[in-house]
C-alpha cells in the first residue's frame, strides 16, 4: 500500500504533509531532543489529527528542523477559512503536553536515525 503522506527532505529539515505544497494556515512550535525524525513527525501528526479532526478542512503538516542537538517541531496545517480563534493555542498546548512529549521522544529514540 502506498503512503498517503508526502515527505519532503532538505538538509537538516523534514516536512510531513497530506497535501503538496505543505501549507501552515495555523502553526505552533516546540523543541524536542534529537531522534528519528520520521518517527517523531508521524507521532506528532497522529496526535495532532486526533485533536483537530473536528476542524473543518484540517490537513496536518509537521515540519522538523535540526537546531543544534535538538529538533524544532512546527505543527499545524491547512484549515478551511476562517481559522478559529485559539486554534494555534490548542496546538501549542498539545505540543507542550508532558505525557505526549515523553511518548514522542521515546518512540523517536527507538532508532539511530537523526535529522
Amino acid at each position: 500500500m502506498a503512503s498517503r503522506w508526502h515527505i519532503s527532505r532538505a538538509e537538516g529539515e523534514l516536512t510531513l504533509s497530506r497535501e503538496r505544497p505543505a501549507r501552515f494556515d495555523v502553526v505552533a512550535s516546540t523543541v524536542l531532543p534529537q531522534g528519528d525524525p520520521l518517527r517523531l513527525a508521524h507521532q506528532v501528526r497522529q496526535d495532532l489529527w486526533r485533536a483537530l479532526q473536528r476542524v473543518r478542512g484540517f490537513s496536518p503538516v509537521v515540519r522538523l528542523t535540526r537546531q543544534g542537538e535538538a529538533i524544532r517541531v512546527e505543527a499545524g496545517g491547512r484549515v478551511a477559512p476562517p481559522v478559529a480563534p485559539g486554534l494555534a493555542a490548542e496546538i501549542a498546548a498539545l505540543l507542550e503536553s508532558p505525557a505526549r512529549r515523553d511518548r514522542w521522544v521515546a518512540q523517536a529514540k527507538r532508532s539511530k536515525k537523526v535529522l
